[in-house]
């Protein structure tokens, strides 16, 4: 489609969130709220910059999205499951029960429309888990492993899915078996991670999975501290282990709830931490606010991770889905902007909205290893349209967004 186009064209009307330009002094356009306004010049199938307007603006024109941590092979299996409910534990529990009944049409026709999903609100860009470790040999990849490969190679042009191996930080601190399991998932193409909650055994766990990864020369994906119970440190102790191996690769840190357990000095003490590491962090609402904090009434705990100590901190924060339709979330949708509207709710993510939406663009890239796109320079096919006036109209109004491509069919030079 991209070779149809012309190669220089105007698009007018268009509104650009002025967060997601990377050179705003250059790039042209009247400041509109939070946004740049002007008529859109596209040269040599790139965005080049906004002229002066020719009409008011009419659309909003924004990179693909991208999903940080989501679990394809779970999810869309809650209705097959009977008063499934509770906290962490109780969800494990189920999904492993649900797990028995697996197959490679079932986790495809699932893992397929929860992709599907993710695309038609917008993603380029995927990172989902893969629960790792249901077998006591480290080489030996669970069958959806193979089935998102499959997904990812039937995945239309430009459309990234990485694959993150979740083993389990106990399982890790033999360090014969991190190294195998690295390995392993190294020569598929995918991410190395694990859950630390509380083991024994943690500490070496993370170490050993640092090591592993770094002799691989893979990246890391933590699923860490998802609770709310006092005592939980495994954050910290990724951060000491990123310091201490001198780690280069990308780390990206999901959930952290148990930072709401901690004092101002402690959450700034970890957070500087996590800044000099590089180290990224990704709040994820809907399953964390489903999950945590229960007890016998009506929840008055917020099951999230410190955003905004964070973000002040210089660490990068970034938003996912995590699970959609599953034992851990029984609700919920493949759909950033929805989580970013159910962020700003719960966490406070006060407008002006255009600010934040990097946590599911350009930030969350760079917590994927990836280089940021920014609107400013980017390709064609790297953009998307969305029908509205403001950043405000597309958060949980169930827009849907136009590629760009298919906005510039038949328009002239």
């Amino acid at each position: 489609m991209r070779d149809t186009l012309p190669a220089n064209v105007r698009l007018p009307g268009v509104l650009v969130p002025a967060a997601l330009i990377g050179a705003a002094d250059r790039f042209g356009g009247r400041l509109y709220g939070d946004c740049l306004a002007g008529d859109l010049v596209l040269r040599d199938g790139r965005a080049a910059g906004l002229d002066p307007a020719t009409v008011p603006p009419e659309r909003l024109v924004l990179p693909k999205f991208t999903e940080p941590h989501v679990h394809l092979d779970k999810c869309h299996t809650i209705d097959r499951m009977q008063g499934t409910g509770g906290g962490l534990g109780d969800a494990i529990a189920a999904q492993a029960q649900d797990r028995r009944i697996w197959t490679a049409k079932d986790i495809r026709r699932r893992a397929g429309r929860g992709l599907q999903e993710l695309l038609s609100a917008g993603c380029a860009t995927v990172r989902t888990h893969v629960d790792w470790g249901t077998s006591p040999d480290p080489s030996a990849a669970p069958l959806a492993w193979d089935i998102l490969r499959e997904l990812a190679e039937d995945a239309p042009a430009g459309v990234i899915l990485q694959r993150a191996a979740l083993t389990g930080a106990d399982m890790m601190a033999d360090g014969g078996y991190a190294r195998a399991c690295a390995r392993r998932v190294a020569r598929s193409g995918g991410v190395l991670g694990a859950f630390v909650l509380g083991q024994p055994e943690r500490q070496a766990g993370i170490l050993n999975t640092f090591r592993a990864a770094e002799e691989a020369g893979l990246a890391l994906d933590f699923h860490v501290d998802e609770g709310l119970a006092p005592g939980l440190d495994g954050l910290e102790m990724i951060a000491d282990a990123a310091l201490e191996t001198g780690f280069q690769g990308p780390v990206l840190c999901g959930h952290a709830c148990s930072l709401m357990n901690r004092t101002g000095a402690e959450v700034q003490r970890i957070a500087e931490k996590l800044a000099r590491a590089g180290i990224s962090v990704a709040a994820l609402p809907a399953t964390n606010l489903y999950l945590q904090g229960r007890g016998a009434g009506t929840p008055d705990r917020r099951g999230l991770t410190r955003i905004h100590e964070l973000q002040a901190a210089g660490v990068n924060v970034v938003l996912g889905t995590d699970n959609v339709r599953d034992a851990f979330c029984p609700l919920g949708s493949h759909d950033p902007l929805a989580t970013l509207s159910l962020a700003a709710l719960a966490a406070h993510l006060d407008p002006p909205f255009g600010r934040h939406l990097p946590m599911i663009t350009t930030r969350a890239r760079k917590a994927l290893g990836l280089a940021p796109v920014t609107v400013d320079g980017a390709a064609i096919g790297d953009l998307q349209l969305f029908g509205a006036l403001s950043v405000t109209d597309i958060l949980g109004s169930g827009s849907a967004p136009r590629p760009l491509t298919e906005a510039l069919q038949g328009v002239q030079e």
